[in-house]
């Protein structure tokens, strides 16, 4: 991402809380694009990584900050429905301070600097934005800022050696395909993928 420190992330962030809302009961433990992940456990990691970006944002580094993502499967708070909107909120809030965007932060137990802290969750809540809108039969439409943004960092991501531990293999897409589309595919998902189909 360059020339970031303008991206607002809060319209992309009231469009995943909007999704939350939206999530009924009887789908919590249906499937997602994200294999190992039901409907719960996603929304388990939407908070997780809400708090841990929101707290690196602040350079308030901290167990929060500290957590491999990857090291359990997210359990679902008690209190979702209600804390999740707030912190994605809270997220948004705090990368709106130039400081976020400068210096060294951390996320996930990884060091990092804080433009590029800002670009992994803005790509967070594109891409598990439109994996929440699948696997519930919700319409997706992301913010256009964000999105390009996601677009971009996965697209510089696709031939890194490291992807492996962070993304699946990138899904072939057209090139005349949406932007979403693209960047879902950059990120190892099929973007065909529906929750009737697995």
């Amino acid at each position: 991402m360059t020339d970031t420190t303008t991206l607002d992330l809060g319209p992309q962030a009231r469009i995943v809380a909007r999704l939350v809302a939206g999530v009924p009961d009887a789908l919590l433990a249906g499937p997602t694009p994200c294999p190992e992940y039901a409907v719960s456990n996603l929304l388990g990691h939407l908070e997780g990584l809400a708090v841990a970006f929101r707290d690196a944002a602040r350079k308030d580094l901290s167990p929060t900050t500290d957590t491999d993502p990857g090291s359990a499967l997210p359990a679902l708070p008690a209190g979702w429905r209600e804390d999740l909107p707030r912190v994605l909120g809270e997220l948004a809030e705090a990368w709106r301070d130039p400081a976020a965007w400068t210096g060294m932060t951390r996320a996930g137990g990884v060091d990092l600097p804080g433009e590029i802290a800002a670009a992994v969750a803005v790509d967070e809540l594109v891409i598990h934005g439109w994996d929440l809108a699948r696997a519930t039969g919700q319409e997706y439409a992301p913010d256009e800022a964000a999105l390009r943004a996601s677009h971009a960092f996965l697209l510089a991501a696709a031939d890194e050696e490291s992807r492996g531990e962070i993304f699946g293999p990138v899904v072939p897409v057209p090139d005349d395909a949406p932007l979403l589309d693209r960047a879902v595919g950059l990120s190892g998902r099929d973007p065909g993928w529906t929750r009737r189909a697995g």
